[in-house]
């Protein structure tokens, strides 16, 4: 990692991979800050060598930073400034009992996620990659009445599995494209914004699931939502059933998942995330009824530096001994 900025009155930062120039310039005048300019994963050994004399860490969701890594921190950590909304990355209870807050930057990629579930959403019924790979092979050989027919999604019954910002962000275009919007969350959401999004809720899970033309998976990885929809699960869907996932690949179980795909029990998916990143299993890869992205939900200029503009508003309000505005606590 390179160092940037020499006055050690500054709260030293350290970065664990490249954010966007603007962000890393305006790093570089408030902090003592270590970039990590080559984007390359850290180690564990890395990360645990950072911790031990950084005031602040800024990692993403490629890092692990678990209780080892925490353990390894000295006295002057105090701030995990996470860049990204999603935390499953990080012991929380681990640092909460260390004494070091922990923050994230939700809000700014909602929309951006949403607007990439949606795209997964149309691109799987309408065929989309396999035209395209058709296309590019020069296997096209012109407009028949019959080549690629795909399914419409006006009329569709679409079911959310967590219903924060993003499902809520994708409720909203959901209905714009007349569909039917159906929702499972923990807690239900107030009348006003059930009848807002013109939502149906479910307290069952399965009893959903049952109904669904298309299922779009948004909540948190947390214990509880590890391998969510599993096998069992998963059986319960009808054959004609879509499954899109841009929250945590771990909240499905993927070989599960690409089994019941390849013998026709699901009609496809769509997937930006997945439960060995970057490793993609191989089943997913051979199914052209599978939409595959790299974890690119959040992939806008606006989105990412508006992530590390969080990161920023996080450090300086907590060096500035106010509590942080984005601070995550343990469940």
């Amino acid at each position: 990692m390179s160092q940037t900025g020499n006055r050690r009155e500054r709260p030293k930062v350290a970065v664990t991979r490249k954010l966007p120039d603007s962000v890393e310039t305006r790093m570089a005048e408030l902090f003592d800050v270590s970039l990590n300019l080559a984007d390359e994963p850290l180690s564990k050994e890395a990360l645990k060598s950072a911790v031990a004399t950084a005031d602040v860490l800024v990692p993403t969701v490629t890092d692990t930073i678990d209780a080892e890594v925490i353990e390894a921190a000295g006295e002057k950590l105090k701030l995990i400034a996470n860049f990204g909304a999603g935390v499953d990355h990080i012991d929380l209870k681990a640092a909460h009992k260390k004494g070091i807050v922990v923050t994230n930057t939700p809000g700014v990629l909602t929309e951006d996620t949403a607007d990439l579930a949606m795209a997964l959403l149309l691109s799987v019924p309408r065929r989309i990659f396999e035209g395209e790979k058709i296309l590019r092979s020069g296997g096209w050989t012109g407009w028949t009445p019959t080549f690629l027919m795909g399914h419409r999604i006006q009329g569709k019954r679409l079911g959310i599995i967590g219903m924060g910002r993003i499902g809520q962000a994708i409720a909203r275009r959901a209905r714009a494209f007349n569909m039917a919007v159906h929702y499972h969350k923990r807690t239900r959401l107030p009348a006003q914004v059930e009848a807002e999004l013109e939502a149906t809720y479910w307290a069952d899970l399965d009893q959903m699931l049952s109904r669904m033309d298309f299922v779009s998976v948004n909540c948190p990885l947390t214990p509880e939502t590890h391998h969510l929809l599993n096998r069992d699960r998963l059986k319960k869907m009808q054959p004609h059933s879509v499954i899109i996932n841009t929250a945590r690949g771990e909240i499905i179980d993927e070989e599960a998942l690409a089994d019941m795909i390849e013998v026709g029990r699901l009609a496809g998916a769509g997937l930006d995330v997945f439960e060995e990143e970057p490793t993609i299993n191989p089943k997913l890869l051979s199914l052209d009824n599978v939409v595959l992205l790299p974890h690119m939900g959040s992939a806008t200029i606006e989105a990412r530096v508006a992530m590390g503009e969080k990161v920023l508003i996080n450090i300086r309000t907590f060096m500035d001994n106010h509590r942080p505005p984005d601070r995550v606590l343990p469940l």
